[in-house]
């Protein structure tokens, strides 16, 4: 019997997010049937959709005004799914291991029209073809299998493979000119968020005589914009920053002795001419780095580094001062409990989180200001997740531990709203919110002259609550009226059937509370009667 799995879903809104909260708890455990999902549910990028997984396949559910289910796909015992970026495909993954230990893992991979539930072009193949890249997903497959380039055009996907990445378009389906892109001993890929521009890493070949290189490739002219040469090279993760304006790829690099590693960071200006590089090396060169995150459509970033469980936690900026092209840091916090980084999704804010071994210790820190607003704990806590407009945060301890399953509801900066408690407690996911349709310009003349939109608006804000008010006064004037027009009724009601009442009480008008008379009466009454038989010795 599969276990039911209980997901709750809340969307942050000007209204009190408690009242949200609430209301949609009550929403869903009225709504949801038994086995309303067999595994996992997951929100399309933009909240458009929700998509369920059954053992029949998957099926999204949406609507303006009501939450309908409003697409189906077929395919058996799917394990995996994903959306394209701008919503328009929906990707699922099976795999089937075979009866006989000797014959082949297969996997297949199904790419559908969101829409119209129509397949576009399906994968089949050994679960070790989609193997390379990475670990994750399940059975050893790294999931996503393929990779969307940004934007909403969702124009293009990619795979990588042995020496090859392989890039499809969405108009036919097919290799982008017929053919995969040739990359010698390709060990990983990613898409900017926002250009069709492939990031690759390619590690060392041949003992050192070829080094290892970091390539950015426009696409589909496939055009190599930049290349970085690395040398005595252990190990490459790449970092996008949110609006595509800068790549972090960080370096393990071998010591001359090749036991120990140290760390580093090329910085991709992607956006300025001919893409300068920035290297960037910690004070201590021995500082093993934990976490690494870009404020997202900022220009700063954050680093844990050293030994837990009390590592740093430094700040940096791709500005320095006046000078927009130079990176510089910011400050150091020294000894902190955080082996995760959650940046707020407005930026400025952020979690430095300590989970799993470190209990769920949070700190919650200003970057504009360098200060912490709070501490707190969330004792076994798993999870740290931004409400899309940053103004809410939410740590979950889910069923990966036997005990404390729930979650709770804390401000942006640190102050606890809500708690609540559930056992067998599996997922937590806000609902995404479509971008805005303001443009980055705009949005900073908004930013830079808040004051006075402030004004304006806090004055609508009053004439709104003077008109509120008014409404309740008015309501409870009608309340009042229809209260004493209900108590006239009954009262003239009592004044005709008084003749009645006197003739049943023998011509006796007792109507009034004084028209009794109170007597005390005393009653003996024998409880208990027992005998007993003494002795005269």
């Amino acid at each position: 019997m599969v276990s039911i799995l209980i997901v709750l879903l809340i969307k942050s809104c000007t209204c009190c997010v408690l009242g949200t909260l609430f209301a949609l708890i009550m929403y869903l455990q009225c709504l949801f049937v038994q086995f309303w999902t067999e595994s996992f549910v997951q929100w399309s990028p933009l909240g458009t959709y929700l998509a369920t997984v059954h053992r029949q396949g998957a099926q999204v559910w949406g609507g303006a005004t009501t939450f309908d289910r409003l697409t189906r796909y077929a395919h058996p015992q799917v394990k995996l799914i994903d959306f394209s970026p701008g919503e328009k495909f929906f990707v699922t993954y099976s795999s089937h291991e075979p009866s006989n230990p000797r014959d082949t893992h297969r996997v297949v991979i199904n790419i559908f029209d969101v829409r119209t539930g129509k397949v576009m072009r399906d994968f089949k193949g050994s679960a070790d073809e989609f193997a390379i890249g990475g670990t994750g997903g399940v059975s050893g497959v790294s999931w996503p299998v393929f990779k969307w380039s940004g934007g909403k055009e969702d124009k293009y996907f990619a795979r990588i493979g042995k020496n090859v990445i392989s890039v499809y378009e969405t108009e036919t389906f097919t290799l982008i000119d017929k053919k995969s892109i040739k990359v010698e001993n390709v060990m990983d890929f990613c898409w900017s968020p926002t250009d069709p521009i492939l990031a690759l890493f390619a590690p060392e070949l041949g003992g050192g005589n070829q080094p290892a290189r970091v390539s950015l490739l426009q696409i589909p002219s496939k055009e190599e914009l930049r290349q970085k040469n690395l040398f005595s090279v252990s190990d490459c993760k790449m970092y996008w920053q949110s609006n595509g304006d800068y790549l972090a790829v960080k370096v393990d690099r071998y010591k001359k002795i090749k036991k120990n590693t140290y760390s580093g960071f090329e910085l991709f200006r992607i956006k300025e001419r001919d893409i300068p590089i920035e290297v960037l090396e910690l004070e201590n060169k021995n500082d093993k780095i934990i976490s690494f995150a870009w404020e997202p459509k900022g220009h700063r970033f954050a680093v844990i580094h050293g030994d837990s469980p009390r590592p740093d936690v430094s700040f940096y900026s791709m500005r320095s001062g006046t000078n927009t092209s130079r990176v510089s840091k910011l400050t150091t916090i020294k000894g902190k409990q955080a082996n995760a980084l959650y940046w707020s999704p407005a930026g400025r804010f952020i979690i430095l989180a300590g989970l799993k071994g470190l209990n769920g210790q949070l700190e919650f820190f200003n970057v504009e200001e360098l200060e912490t607003m709070a501490t707190a704990e969330h004792f076994m806590a798993t999870d740290v997740e931004w409400d899309p407009t940053g103004r809410y945060v939410v740590t979950s301890v889910t069923s990966v531990h036997e005990m404390e399953n729930g979650f709770n509801v804390w401000s942006f900066n640190g102050k606890l709203l809500y708690r609540i408690m559930k056992d067998h407690f599996f997922q937590f996911l806000w609902r995404p919110r479509p971008p805005s349709v303001l443009s980055p310009e705009k949005e900073e003349e908004i930013a830079k002259n808040l004051k006075k939109y402030s004004k304006k608006y806090e004055a609508e804000d009053q004439d709104v609550s003077l008109q509120l008010s008014e409404q309740d006064r008015e309501k409870r004037k009608t309340l009042k009226e229809e209260w004493d027009r209900w108590v006239g009724q009954w009262k003239r009601l009592h004044e005709e059937q008084k003749l009645d009442r006197q003739t049943l009480r023998d011509g006796e008008a007792s109507d009034e509370e004084e028209e009794y008379e109170a007597k005390e009466v005393e009653v003996e009454e024998l409880l208990d009667v027992s005998e007993e038989v003494i002795s005269f010795d």
